[in-house]
């Protein structure tokens, strides 16, 4: 069943791919901002529901106004889960870039690559970022630089939030929660070893994976200067992060303060 799964939903996939190609090389240069960000959404919610994967929504996105958009990473899905539910623009590896079709779909619709352990790069995207705040964007960000079990969250770098708190836009965290059959789960995390195409594979044969994308309150708030130190914030987004991800830490938060 798993193989009959897998090759249904490949299908599906490369049409919504093929046509994903078709909208970014031949239509989407020539719409407008508020159009771009509703195929982008629009079309990353049907690439979610080809894969199989339900998302469900907690808490509220900021949908006005530039916010930069802070999450764990789990896997190479979570670009496109972000954006079904708010287009962004994200700041990703440049090894994405060279991705087959993925690649070059998530560079024809505005994505920032960064070469990795250079600070010159994050020195330049950080004075990018205001151009891209005064037309109103949602930049994503995935600080650990690199994929977890979706178990817990790693050391987060600080250096691409300088452009948020230069601009005094709201830094909001994002907690992604997959789930296999209604249990939390790594099962579709793209770690270690496993290449694209072993991922792949694993998605599209399972069946009832899911991802709650949690939307947190605001670590900054819009035109407020932001005080702290650039590692410290880094720091207390990850912090609020693990008290969604860490099963361990909800455990001892719930053996502490039980729900009555």
């Amino acid at each position: 069943m798993s193989y009959l799964r897998f090759t249904i939903r490949v299908i599906g996939l490369l049409c919504v791919l093929i046509l994903g190609l078709f909208i970014a090389f031949a239509i989407y240069a020539w719409l407008g901002k508020a159009q771009k960000e509703w195929v982008l959404s629009n079309w990353s919610k049907l690439l979610m529901s080809t894969t199989g994967v339900k998302i469900t929504q907690e808490g509220r996105p900021i949908m006005d106004g530039p916010v930069m958009l802070t999450a764990n990473h789990v896997s190479w899905i979570d670009i496109f889960i972000i954006n079904s539910q708010r287009a962004t623009s994200f700041i990703a590896k440049s090894e994405i870039r060279q991705w087959p079709v993925i690649g070059w779909l998530v560079a024809a619709v505005g994505t920032i690559f960064i070469q990795r352990g250079s600070r010159q790069a994050v020195i330049d995207i950080n004075a990018g970022m205001a151009d891209y705040f005064k037309e109103n964007t949602c930049i994503g960000l995935f600080p650990e630089g690199t994929t977890s079990d979706g178990f817990t969250v790693l050391h987060m770098f600080s250096g691409l939030l300088e452009g948020a708190m230069n601009a005094r836009v709201p830094i909001q965290p994002v907690a992604l929660l997959f789930t296999y059959k209604g249990e939390r789960s790594g099962r579709v995390a793209f770690v270690g070893e496993q290449t694209l195409v072993a991922n792949i594979w694993v998605l599209l044969s399972s069946k009832d994976v899911g991802v709650t994308v949690r939307f947190l309150p605001p670590i900054t708030q819009a035109g407020e200067e932001v005080l702290i130190p650039r590692q410290e914030l880094a720091d207390k987004i990850r912090d609020r992060l693990l008290q969604e991800v860490d099963v361990s830490m909800q455990t001892n938060t719930d053996a502490v303060n039980p729900k009555i």
